[in-house]
């Protein structure tokens, strides 16, 4: 299971979900936690990292979820910082909850992240499917996902604060093979590096 990595005196764990993200730029960088895709994926891996930091009293100081996203407002190629996350797959309004809340469970629709970079930030989705073409149009978000609401609620059960940062790999027109995500995963892997290298700085000056 991967480890914290000390970063301007601060601990932190890298969570991402697939390999196929973490390609050699941030691999030089640090070794993540590795979710596996989806929502539950995500919640069981890093809860069960967090549990087992926790009875070894060292929980890290920030987790940062990382890797891909869709969309249709960003650009192709940005790496954006997670404003907030929602859960769109989340829908209990027939029995009067709102939509994207879980019943009686205290969370926003929309939680927001810790965002130390100087770099875009904006609303981010996540779901249990692979969204593409007019799907986007049902979506109240920027952004969308399939790991980091998850990941977001596993953090706040421990108390951690978590940044996010995404690097858009598709979105405009339809996406119906794998390929059309994978396409823009090398130039993707050398700009959230670039990012990951702002964060030295960054926590110096606190979150």
């Amino acid at each position: 299971m991967a480890g914290c990595e000390i970063v301007s005196g601060k601990r932190l764990l890298f969570v991402m979900a697939a390999d196929a993200e973490y390609g050699p730029h941030l691999r030089s960088r640090f070794t993540p936690l590795m979710t596996g895709v989806g929502p539950v994926e995500a919640a069981l891996a890093t809860g069960i990292a967090l549990q087992d930091m926790a009875r070894h009293n060292a929980l890290p100081d920030l987790v940062v979820c990382l890797g891909s996203a869709g969309s249709r407002i960003c650009g192709l190629g940005e790496i954006v910082q997670v404003a907030s996350v929602s859960w769109r797959d989340m829908d209990a309004s027939r029995l009067g909850f709102t939509k994207g809340v879980t019943p009686f469970v205290d969370h926003p629709v929309d939680l927001p992240l810790a965002t130390p970079l100087a770099i875009p930030s904006a609303r981010l989705s996540t779901g249990a499917n692979i969204v593409g073409g007019d799907d986007y149009a049902a979506i109240d978000a920027d952004m969308v996902d399939m790991e980091t609401f998850a990941v977001a609620r596993a953090c706040a059960r421990f108390d951690v604060p978590l940044m996010g940062l995404r690097g858009i790999s598709d979105g405009p027109g339809e996406l119906d093979h794998i390929n059309g995500w994978m396409e823009l995963l090398e130039l993707l892997d050398e700009r959230l590096a670039a990012a990951v290298d702002l964060l030295p700085e960054a926590l110096a000056n606190g979150l």
